[in-house]
């Protein structure tokens, strides 16, 4: 093992854990663990909340217990693993969903490493960000550009990803409807605006506040999920979890659209006539991410200015923070900030 500073056999780390669901999660300090192989230790620097870390503590989803959650990893390298050969020690890295695949599936053999089914997750099945120390496999971490601050990179490496892989499957769509204006849509919204697309979000009825900010990013029309759009839509990306919103989304798109889905996780679609699919008419999800869809999506924003907006909360202040996303009193995105 490489390091850096002080003896890491004796260094502890601090972390918000997740014991059990319906219980907050509880601060822990316990020793730091040494990175192996090809794994890296970061200190970390800013650390996204997401709705999928919020599906992990709700329950929604199932996975091994306790975690430290957290996918939106900002991270500076103080350790690597002797066979770590990618990154310097001192470089910024973002940690995101994606952990670990096995590399030899079909899926991994075919660029769909996404589906992969003995892959790993940060913040899921193993350990993430919700803390003062992460270790992450370096071959699935991304090089930031310096450009970019350590608090308003964070929401990128999750909610701008697999926005920006939601958005790809629109297929050249030009004008896309945003259901859900949260953290992916009010990224995405910018990049989409930024290449010349016309877009229209959907918020929860009365949610004048939402339509507002997604209006001050560049949307043409705003309103509630309840309202149709003055022009009809090419595809539609569905990023609130709520399978009710998806017979909304094909009736609102033309013939030969597309609706994607873009969460992890969706309460049940609810039964709707074959005539709104009809038309051909596609519904696509999306599964996670692939490490070409990081390398594609901080290519594309280093072309336009796209500034992510942020509400910082102190590590220890994780609940507050998840609190408040699962109330929808966010605006943009949650940050925390050890």
């Amino acid at each position: 093992m490489k390091a850096l500073d002080q003896p890491f056999a004796v260094q502890t780390m601090r972390a918000m854990r997740f014991c059990e669901p319906g219980k907050e999660l509880e601060m822990v300090e316990r020793q730091l663990n040494l990175p192996r192989a090809s794994q890296v230790l970061v200190e970390v620097l800013a650390c996204g909340v997401c709705r999928t870390d919020l599906h992990v503590v709700d329950g929604d989803l199932e996975g091994p217990l306790p975690i430290v959650p957290g996918h939106e990893v900002v991270g500076r390298i103080i350790a690597k693993g002797d066979a770590a050969k990618r990154f310097e020690i001192g470089d910024r890295v973002g940690v995101p969903w994606l952990a670990s695949t096995c590399g030899r599936c079909p899926y991994c053999v075919s660029r769909r490493e996404n589906l992969c089914d003995e892959a790993q997750f940060t913040g899921f099945t193993v350990d993430g960000g919700f803390a003062s120390h992460a270790i992450a496999d370096e071959q699935f971490c991304f090089p930031l550009p310096p450009a970019l601050h350590d608090a308003h990179a964070a929401p990128l490496l999750c909610a701008g990803l697999i926005g920006y892989r939601a958005f790809a499957m629109t297929e050249g769509a030009q004008t896309i409807g945003l259901y859900g204006f949260g953290a992916a849509a009010h990224i995405i919204a910018q990049l989409a605006t930024g290449l010349g697309c016309k877009i229209a979000a959907f918020t929860k009825p009365g949610d004048i506040e939402g339509q507002n900010f997604a209006r001050e990013l560049g949307c043409v029309w705003a309103g509630g999920s309840d309202e149709a759009t003055p022009f009809e839509l090419d595809a539609a990306i569905i990023f609130a979890p709520v399978g009710a919103l998806v017979p909304i989304a094909l009736s609102a798109v033309r013939k030969g659209g597309i609706v994607v889905c873009a969460g992890i996780h969706m309460s049940d679609i609810p039964a709707f006539p074959y005539e709104l699919l009809w038309g051909e008419r596609k519904l696509q999800s999306v599964a996670n991410l692939t490490r070409a869809d990081g390398e594609s999506f901080f290519a594309a924003i280093g072309q336009m200015p796209i500034k992510t907006h942020i509400e910082c909360f102190a590590l220890e202040d994780a609940n507050i923070a998840l609190n408040r996303l699962r109330r929808g009193e966010v605006k943009g995105a949650a940050v925390l900030i050890p």
